[in-house]
Formats: C-alpha cells, structure tokens, sequence
C-alpha cells in the first residue's frame, strides 16, 4: 500500500503534552503530526532533537520553564530547506540549538549563543554582542548566508555589519546551523554554510528583562506575544542598551524593535514580520590597529511576507526588503575619511514541491536585486544625480553600484526503507559576470539501519559574489580590488550520528577545494591590506555528545546535563605571492573545544557551566603604541570559563551572568585585547 508524506485531512500538531484527561479526544478525526521537518538539508536531525526532547526539563529551561503537569517538546520543525520532508528520512546535516541550550548559556546577545556550535567562529573586538563577526569552519565572515526564519538576511556592503539583528534573545525559539556549501539549497549566498534564526511564533504573554553591570552597562528587554486560537498569533518585542565600554572606545547604544504575525488554518499559513535595529559605537580599531579613534553608526531595517501551501503539492512563495545604513568616522567626530553607505536588496522567490511514488520533486526561482547609494564605494555618479543623505546638512551620496541575481532551482529526493538520496542543482544568471547561468550541483545520501544510527555522506558546489567593499573601499588603511572574481567552493562531507541510551553522538569529517577565495592581506609591514584571491584547502572534523545525567543518575541528584563538543581544522594556502599577514582567512579556529554542565545548588538555584577552549591559527602585527612593526603575534590557545546563576520566584526570575570568570586575557582580532571579567545581574518578570 502506498501511503503519502502528506494527507489531505485536518492536521493537529502536538507542542506539549498536558495529563489531561480529556487531552486524547482533541486528536479524534484528525491526523496526529508530532514530528515533521521541513527540512531536505538536515543530517543527523533526529538525534539532536530527540537530545533536547528528553533533556528538557523545568530547572533547566529556567526563565521559560513551564508549569509542573506540562513536559514542552523540542521544537520539531526546522525551516532550512525548500522540500517538506518526514524527520525520519532527512540527509544533511544541521546543528540546533533549543530554548534550552539559549536559558542555558545565559548569553545577552543573539550572536553569543552561537559560540556554543563546535563549527561556529565567533570574533569579537568587545563585548556584549557589539562588533562581532560570524564564521563557519574556517570561513569569513562574507561567506556565511544568515536567515531570519528563512528569509536570507545578508549585507552584501560588508559582512562585518551582517550580525545586527532586530531581535532579541527573548524571541529566538532554535538557532539552525548547516555547515558546508548550500547554493543549492539557499541561493549563491551560502558559500560555506548558512545560520537561521527561528522566532518564537505560537505563545501567549509577556516577558520584560533588566539587566545592569560591568563597565556601565544596561541592557533591557521586552516582549508581549498573543495567539488566539490555533489560528493567528502576533508578538512585538523592543530593546535598548548602553555600555561606556570593555575596551578602550568600546562604548555603545542602541536598541530595536521586532513585529511578527501570521495566520494558519488548515493547508494554508502566511507569515508576516518587520524589524529595525540601531546601534552606535566606538569602532576602536576595527579596520586598523594604527587608529584607535574610529566610530560607526549603523542602522537596519526588515520586512518580509511569505506563505505556505501545504498537501501533496506544495508551494512556498516568499518576499523581503532590507535596507542597511552605514556611517563610518576614521576619527571619532570629525569629517577625515568619512563613508555613508546605503544598500536596498529585494528578494523575490517561490518553491514548489510534489510527492509522488518515486519520492519528493522540488522546483524554485529566485530574483536578488542589490542596490547601493555611498560616499566612497561605487561608480561615481553625474552630479544632478547625487541624492541627499538623510540626517546630513549638504552631504550627498555621489557613487553607486547595482547588480542583480536569477535563480533555478530544481531537486528530486528519492525515499527509499533505509536510504534518502537528494540530488539537485541550482543554475544562477548574476548579471555582473556574464549572459551564462553557471551550475552548482550537490548530492546528499542517508544510509539509516536502524532508529539510532545514520551514516551520511554529501557533495556540493557553490558561489559567492565579492561584497561592495571588497570591490570598491578605500581608506587609509585599505584597499578593494575591483578585478575580483567570484568565489567558488566544492566540498565533500562524511559523518553519523548515533543514540546508545542517555548518550547522543555526532561525528563528521570534511573536504573542500576553494578557488578565487577573498581576503585583506598586507605584502609588508608598513603596507596597507589589499583586497586578494587566491586557492584554499581545508580539512577538518568535528565530534558532539550530549548526555541526560538525570536519565544517567536518576532524578534525585543535582545533575541534569553535560555536553561536550570539538573541532579540529587545517587550511592550506596555494598563493605564489610573500604575504606578510592575512586579516582574516587565515586567522581560523585550529582546534575548539566547548564543554557545558547544567546542575542544581541549594536554596532552588540553577548554575549553568560553560567551557571554552579555543586555538586560532595565524598573527596579529605587534604595535608600539599606535605605531606598526615588522614583528607578528601568533594568536595562540585561550580557555575561557563562563558561569550563569538564577533562580526563579513565581513570575519572576533572577540571574547573574559571569563571563571569563579567570579574567583571561586574550586577543580575538587583530591586537585588540578582550576584557577580564564581566558582571551581569538581571531580574526578569513574566507574565
């Protein structure tokens, strides 16, 4: 008998499990889904899922613990793919991290719960989530695709502006990470792998966080959400910080605010959000050490509208605008060297996907147009064209660049009793390289002999376009390269998971070729870094496990969970040229380590453990006060102890977050020396 993935009745989806008696007859009539994937890109998703699931529980999901008689589920839905498939059969792989491991880490931004992710790199230049840059397995921080719900959220200005989210912590319901090449999957975008941030979308109530300590800081957030029915929901949440800084002109403020609302009944969900986000901050020496005075004011604004179709055949069509401001200061509060940049992308896209006897069939195309209005970067403009810059008496944008990009998409997913086989292909027109469309195709394999164990193994291809500044920056301490050429990577990846009893376990191993990779280089120690490309290998592995000590030990003792995560990488660089530093590329994660215990101490209060151990390959120039040398400074090894307290009172909820608790001192970018400890206490109430 053939049955399909996707029946035509009522679907009731099951997010917790109440003892009600009459909690059975709400699933009378109708098809019961407690676990699909929207996901063909997963691999291994099961396990980690089913890990969260059973690790769950009301101390350590702290500030969103729910009461005693409910157990909440791991989120069983992950949006990373086009094709709807059933968790059970998914081929590639993708790290989650839960509501969980978010309470758990006790981070103040979005960006820090990513240093959790053994593929994850996260630089910092300061605390507090300002000035970060995010990376995966050895790449830069232009190469990661960034998603909001899966709504591609990229600055093609620059990376390092890319990590301004409109959201806070407070919204995000799982973070999804693939590593490795996914062209085919989400466009040229994501050329070493892709980050979607999933929000928070059926819940009812409200939230408000305060948060004061080291160095000045304060940070305060708020957020109301409502669901009525299983119909329509809608939440709005707001932001603000401010900080005299952990480093000299480190001192910041900012804030956003964050709207999403959506309906769903039946076949049908559409899925509507807008956010904006602003921050100003003293950039210290963010494109050079020999300049400490730099500032940078940059603002974000997001919206999108899309849908969903759902049956047999299924559509999604999606629609996004995002707009990125920039204004950039070499000397804090003067005019020298002074950029404004404006960058407007419109993305327009829909996916199609069949189920049939042969397995799933899956079609798409997407348009990307990216516009840019600057003071520095860009083709000059006629002088009747400039356009006047908002918030500036007599300042004009006097250059501009646009490009725009087309993609095809087409995938078929064979589902076999122990096999998943996925073979695509994405054909894309960038209409800055030529009147070709250039393939990138990929398979992905599944090999599932029994419910605990999968083997896996993937090929892919991708491309990315080189950002506006890697063409066209020029200051005093950089130079673009307008002869720059698209990045191409191919990579082939192994690995399983498997489940013996309370241990979850993951391992893979991986392979990629790059040609025309990008980086700022200096040929000389009084040189400026120069835009170049040049060939990479890379090869590295990572391993993951996670063990339930309640499941282990029994329920009476003070230990819940401990999980444990490394990676190793090695890059090799194929470039004929005497370079005397790389900024970026080659200034990787060798070896991390990150290891987290969750446990129980006296009085009701929580302790959640973090453990860091982190070797960056390459240097950094050593300076003489502001003044450069020819003498380089390797990175080296660093560990680093983080420890979050709380402890919760009815609706409310009290905390202290300790970062670096043995005032490690360390160097994450380019001379600029982390602080010591840093002090959080907060106190949250919900409602």
């Amino acid at each position: 008998m053939n049955t399909s993935l996707f029946g035509k009745r009522e679907v009731l989806t099951f997010r917790r499990f109440r003892r009600k008696g009459w909690a059975l007859f709400a699933a009378l009539g109708r098809e019961v889904r407690i676990g699909v994937l929207l996901a063909g890109t997963l691999l291994s998703a099961q396990p980690c899922l089913e890990a969260d699931a059973q690790r769950i529980s009301p101390a350590a999901d702290g500030d969103d613990a729910e009461e005693s008689d409910t157990v909440p589920l791991a989120a069983a839905t992950v949006s990373t793919s086009r094709v709807p498939l059933a968790l059970n059969v998914v081929a590639r792989q993708v790290t989650t991290l839960t509501r969980t491991d978010i309470a758990a880490a006790g981070v103040t931004a979005v960006t820090d719960l990513l240093k959790l992710a053994s593929a994850a790199d996260v630089r910092q230049r300061g605390g507090f989530g300002i000035q970060q840059d995010i990376s995966l397995e050895g790449g830069t921080f232009d190469q990661t695709l960034l998603l909001i719900n899966g709504i591609p959220y990229g600055n093609s200005q620059t990376g390092h502006n890319a990590a301004q989210f409109p959201f806070t912590t407070e919204d995000v319901e799982q973070v999804e990470i693939v590593a490795g090449p996914a062209s085919r999957i989400f466009g040229s975008g994501a050329f070493n792998g892709a980050i979607n941030f999933v929000t928070r979308r059926h819940t009812d109530g409200g939230k408000a966080t305060l948060q004061v300590g080291s160095y000045g800081t304060m940070l305060a957030r708020a957020r109301q959400s409502f669901s009525f029915g299983n119909r329509w929901y809608t939440s709005l949440s707001a932001s603000g910080r401010r900080s005299d800084g952990a480093v000299r002109n480190g001192d910041f403020k900012g804030g956003s605010l964050y709207w999403q609302g959506g309906y769903e009944h039946g076949r049908v969900r559409i899925d509507a959000q807008a956010g904006h986000v602003a921050d100003d901050f003293g950039a210290n020496t963010f494109y050079s050490p020999t300049n400490d005075r730099q500032w940078e004011a940059t603002r974000r604004t997001l919206a999108s509208l899309s849908a969903e179709i759902k049956g047999s055949f299924h559509i999604l069509p999606k629609l996004s605008w995002t707009r990125s401001t920039d204004h950039y200061q070499w000397l804090r509060g003067t005019h020298t060297a002074e950029n404004f940049n404006r960058t407007d992308v419109f993305h327009l896209g829909v996916d199609a996907g069949l189920g049939w006897s042969l397995g799933r069939t899956a079609v798409g195309a997407a348009w990307r147009d990216e516009k840019l209005l600057s003071s520095n970067l860009g083709k000059p403009m006629d002088e009747e064209d400039w356009i006047r810059i908002h918030g500036q008496d007599g300042l004009y944008y006097t250059r501009s660049a646009r490009r725009s990009s087309f993609d095809l998409y087409g995938e078929h997913t064979f589902l076999l009793p122990h096999w998943t086989i996925a073979v695509g292909v994405l054909a894309t027109h960038h209409s800055t390289l030529d009147d070709f469309f250039h393939l990138f195709p990929g398979v992905d394999v599944s090999f599932r002999p029994s419910d605990d164990l999968r083997f896996y193994a993937s090929y892919n291809t991708a491309l990315r376009l080189p950002t506006f500044t890697e063409l066209w920056y020029r200051s005093p301490s950089q130079e673009g390269n307008t002869g720059l050429r698209p990045e191409r990577n191919t990579q082939w990846r192994v690995g399983a998971t498997w489940r013996v009893g309370v241990w979850t376990c993951s391992a893979n191993a991986h392979f990629s070729l790059g040609r025309d990779m990008i980086d700022w280089v200096m040929y000389s120690p009084d040189d400026v870094f120069h835009a170049a490309a040049f060939r990479l290998r890379s090869a590295g592995f990572s391993v993951d496990g996670v063990v339930n000590l309640r499941s282990a030990l029994g329920e009476q003792q003070p230990l819940r969970r401990v999980r444990a995560a490394y990676s190793y990488l090695y890059q090799h660089r194929d470039d004929d040229a005497d370079v005397f530093r790389s900024n970026y590329q080659m200034n990787y994660l060798r070896h991390k380590l990150t290891v987290t215990l969750s446990h129980d101490l006296p009085l009701g209060v929580s302790a959640d453990w973090t453990l860091r151990v982190q070797n960056r390959a390459g240097a950094y120039q050593d300076y003489e006060g502001l003044a450069p040398s020819d003498h380089l400074c390797k990175y080296g090894t660093y560990a680093l102890i983080d420890l979050r307290l709380f402890r919760r009172v009815g609706r409310v909820t009290l905390s202290c977050d300790l970062t670096n608790l043995t005032c490690r001192r360390y160097v994450d970018v380019a001379g600029v020396p982390q602080p010591g400890l840093l002090v959080l206490f907060g106190a949250g109430l919900k409602w």
